[in-house]
């Protein structure tokens, strides 16, 4: 329900004065709601659109939802229009709630829309009220709509939902899901679908609005991977905790999965508490900054400006991080003073996090670089990256493969500051706890295997072969599945028995569910770099993150024999034991039916799978910050004396 206390008194129009409803004599035909944020470019040619309607008789409600002072000045030319109402929200709360507030304030009997980044057509007001007069049982009316520049539908988008551009219906007590229910980019879920309860849907046939196509537009924030939740989140300026439903990802309950995280007091400060600064990004796992907040240190985080889907920035759903200011960060550092800034984690961070190392000489620096160097040089941020790894007073590596390897990249890094190895995606100890599940096998006596996420280097007739082996496969993550359509229908078709699909599981749930397989893949892949470093790829130095997942469930990990070549993983499962290496699917096959040996395998893996938490290397990183800030005291100190 609409409370005026939280909407700004700047506003306009004949709508709204001040906290008093006003209403002009006669109530309009049709009430457009207009809601924006920080669409200023867009929004006076979605107004000049609609006053040019060939149907006049219209009240505009403008919903600004919470953006800045750029929006208000673009609405000035209407200021003095009595048909253009102004409401605004003092911070960002979602579509749902903007678009229900326009409901509560609109007078009219039909209401269409025409969210500010979108233009109508001369005769689109016109088309649509002949609809629904002509057709007494419908709700709804909509148009064709132009889309993507230059192209046209005649109605609704094929393999999407009518868009608000081209929609108008008879106003009744249908209202829009508002964000503390859930976010999603699918309209249909978010009010379509109740209000089909009340009628049907008529089209016009007639392309008479434009659905603007631009990087910014709300459905691409949301949907993966060049949206997702964080993007998301940046982007509106969101600090609650969200349930996300992405038409185009996986579903996230940030509310009900760091739910304790939130409850729980702040940790008591250690007498010898460090105030670290997070720059950047957390990428997968981020709660595992919470084992530093329990270990008594303050943190705060300063994130990177414009992060992937799988970036995490904040403000964090979950623990105590406190956010320093995004548009004023060096007057914040400078008043925070810091004992060490971490710089982390992925390519995507490093050009901010250049920018702030740079800008504060004077504060202790560790850089944490997980992926990819690789993709640095292809995107051109290597000069970034090779100062980051210079300039750093304290540097970790994500393995000693790219320890090494960075060695061969930047000649005689290994001679200046202090070094570190940690893998930058551990979880909370959280989730290797648990009892683990029976497994499937137990019950039906075959081999069942996982791989949860992309299925890299599992090809179609490989899952044949499998299938061949009595070796099932069951592929995890909603996401994922979207993105390998093609291959799971060809898989499907070679071996319909042993693939299966499941949803994507939270860390909450990684021993429970995936304890019930014999075992789990890593990345499948022949390493071509003989031996020598300066061959190796991404695959050959990576610590994929399934790794912590795979542990926390006490699973043997699959890998290809690459004996002779250079691979992290594998170095790793051998010095652990805990790993299944394969030269053909036949070998694979044999040794997973070897009860014994894959048990004892197991059992290794749970023995140690609490080395894969990010908990159990706390103490040895806060060592590792402590030294890093000594050293880079010593040398303060020695500059100054000369």
């Amino acid at each position: 329900m609409f409370t005026p206390h939280n909407l700004s008194n700047a506003v306009w129009g004949g709508l709204l004065q001040g906290p008093e409803r006003t209403v002009s004599a006669a109530a309009p035909r049709v009430s457009v709601l207009m809601p924006t944020y920080e669409q200023a470019a867009f929004l006076p040619r979605a107004l000049d659109s609609l006053a040019a309607q060939t149907l006049g008789d219209w009240e505009a409600i403008v919903i600004d939802d919470g953006a800045g002072a750029a929006t208000r000045a673009a609405l000035a030319p209407w200021r003095d229009d009595p048909r253009v109402h102004y409401l605004r929200n003092e911070c960002n709360e979602g579509l749902g709630r903007s678009l229900n507030i326009g409901l509560e304030r609109a007078r009219a009997p039909l209401v269409a829309y025409l969210p500010s980044d979108d233009v109508y057509y001369r005769e689109h007001l016109a088309s649509l009220c002949a609809v629904l007069d002509s057709q007494p049982g419908a709700v709804l009316a909509y148009s064709g709509l132009r889309h993507h520049y230059n192209r046209s539908a005649p109605g609704q988008l094929p393999d999407s939902w009518l868009q608000l551009v081209q929609c108008l219906h008879r106003r009744n007590a249908a209202r829009w899901i508002e964000r503390s229910e859930f976010e999603s980019d699918d309209l249909e879920q978010l009010f379509w679908r109740g209000l089909r309860a009340h009628g049907d849907f008529a089209g016009s046939g007639t392309v008479s609005c434009e659905w603007v196509d631009h990087p910014a537009q709300r459905h691409k924030l949301i949907q993966e991977p060049f949206g997702g939740i964080n993007p998301f989140r940046q982007h509106y300026r969101v600090t609650t905790p969200l349930r996300f439903r992405s038409s185009v990802g996986n579903a996230i309950d940030e509310v009900g999965q760091y739910a304790m995280a939130r409850e729980r007091p702040a940790a008591p400060r250690a007498s010898d508490a460090l105030t670290i600064l997070l720059v950047g990004e957390l990428a997968y796992n981020a709660e595992r900054v919470l084992a530093l907040e329990d270990a008594g240190h303050r943190l705060y985080g300063l994130w990177t400006r414009q992060p992937y889907w799988f970036n995490t920035v904040g403000p964090l759903p979950f623990g105590h991080v406190e956010d320093l200011p995004a548009d004023d960060w060096r007057a914040a550092i400078e008043r925070l003073r810091p004992d060490i800034i971490y710089g982390l984690l992925n390519w995507q961070a490093v050009p901010f996090v250049h920018e702030v190392m740079t800008a504060t000489p004077g504060v202790p620096f560790v850089w944490h670089f997980k992926e990819g160097p690789f993709i640095c040089i292809e995107k051109g941020t290597w000069p970034q990256l090779a100062d980051l790894y210079r300039q750093a007073d304290g540097r970790i590596f994500s393995s000693p493969e790219m320890r090494d390897w960075f060695d061969t990249a930047l000649p005689g890094l290994s001679l200046g500051g202090l070094s570190h190895v940690l893998d930058g995606d551990l979880p909370l100890a959280a989730s290797v706890d648990g009892a683990p599940s029976p497994r499937l096998s137990a019950r039906d006596g075959e081999v069942h295997t996982v791989v949860p996420g992309r299925p890299i280097g599992l090809h179609p007739h490989t899952v044949a072969e499998l299938a061949g082996e009595g070796i099932h496969l069951h592929f995890y993550g909603d996401f994922t599945q979207g993105q390998w359509r093609g291959w799971i229908r060809d898989a499907q078709a070679l071996a319909p028995r042993h693939l299966h699909l499941h949803a994507n599981v939270d860390q909450g749930a990684w021993r429970s569910e995936f304890s019930r397989y014999d075992a789990g893949w890593l990345h499948a892949f022949a390493s071509a770099n003989e031996g020598e470093l300066r061959r190796a790829n991404w695959d050959d130095l990576n610590y994929p993150a399934r790794l912590s997942t795979l542990a926390a469930a006490g699973l043997p990990m699959i890998q290809r024999d690459n004996h002779g070549a250079i691979v992290a993983t594998q170095t790793l499962a051998r010095s652990l034991d805990i790993g299944v290496f394969y030269r053909s699917i036949a070998e694979l096959g044999e040794s997973l039916r070897d009860r014994a040996a894959l048990d004892a395998i197991g059992a290794r893996v749970e023995a140690l799978r609490h080395r894969f938490a990010f908990d159990a290397h706390v103490p040895a990183l806060v060592g590792f910050f402590r030294e890093v800030i000594a050293a880079a005291g010593a040398t303060r100190a020695g500059a100054r004396s000369r």
